[in-house]
């Protein structure tokens, strides 16, 4: 399980923050609170502070870290059953995680969807418009496009489900960069066997971790990728994560010159 916490690394700026640059953008439309870039009945009256937030986090302007490596390498030994992510910033997929490794419980830029017709697109049709400062129209009926990203009140991917196979079949849950307040996502943390060992890579004691604890959970607290770091070292595998985050690099350099 991953939050936030797992791309600030990358940069991704929290958007919440009032002076970070990103609040700073959205401050022009005057939005009633920041929260309400991700309500559906704000959205139809002005998508623009939407899409002004989708610029500045679409693919392919921010990098996956050290952390996401891990977790990409877990893939690469055959030992990740699945990754969920509340993050919408797609940087697992650029990881090199295969998008049916993922669950991505609060949506995804890769996908869209008309508003109006419902019709489907690879999110990478529309990403002209974004960055051109354009509202995305359906190519058929001319309805307002979004992103598949999961607004309040909407309900979340079908993919979401497949917790309720994958969680009692895990041997170990990681819980990584999350705050464990949103719901129903913050409830998988528990979802796990009691017999299962549950590791918290984090800034905080979070959730079940701090007021129902299990006799074989472990914190590691501070610095997330710190966190992250200090475990590849206990497994001996430093080297190897070391040459999968250049190799990648390299590719991604090469990608997006």
């Amino acid at each position: 399980m991953a939050g936030a916490g797992i791309s600030t690394p990358s940069g991704i700026p929290d958007f919440r923050s009032p002076g970070s640059g990103l609040y700073s953008n959205l401050e022009q439309y005057n939005i009633p609170y920041p929260e309400a870039i991700f309500e559906l009945a704000y959205f139809f009256i002005n998508p623009k502070p939407f899409f002004t937030l989708a610029k500045e986090l679409y693919p392919g302007n921010y990098r996956p870290n050290y952390a996401h490596y891990f977790l990409r390498l877990l893939h690469d030994k055959g030992l990740l059953l699945r990754l969920y992510t509340q993050n919408i910033d797609g940087l697992e997929r650029a990881a090199g995680i295969p998008p049916d490794r993922l669950v991505e419980a609060h949506g995804t830029f890769a996908t869209a969807s008309c508003t109006v017709c419902r019709r489907n697109f690879p999110g990478e049709d529309f990403r002209g418009d974004v960055m051109a400062d354009r509202v995305p129209r359906c190519p058929v009926c001319t309805g307002v496009v979004k992103p598949d990203i999961v607004f309040f009140g909407e309900e979340l991917p079908q993919r979401f489900l497949l917790h309720v196979a994958d969680f009692p079949m895990a041997d170990l849950l990681f819980v990584i960069g999350t705050s464990l307040e949103v719901e129903p996502f913050a409830s998988l943390a528990g979802a796990v066997r009691g017999s299962v060992p549950r590791v918290l890579i984090n800034r905080d004691l979070v959730g079940p971790f701090a007021w129902q604890q299990r006799p074989r959970d472990v914190a590691q607290l501070g610095d997330v990728v710190s966190g992250v770091r200090a475990l590849v070292e206990l497994l001996g595998w430093s080297r190897e994560l070391q040459a999968l985050v250049q190799k990648e690099k390299e590719k991604l350099d090469a990608k997006f010159k």
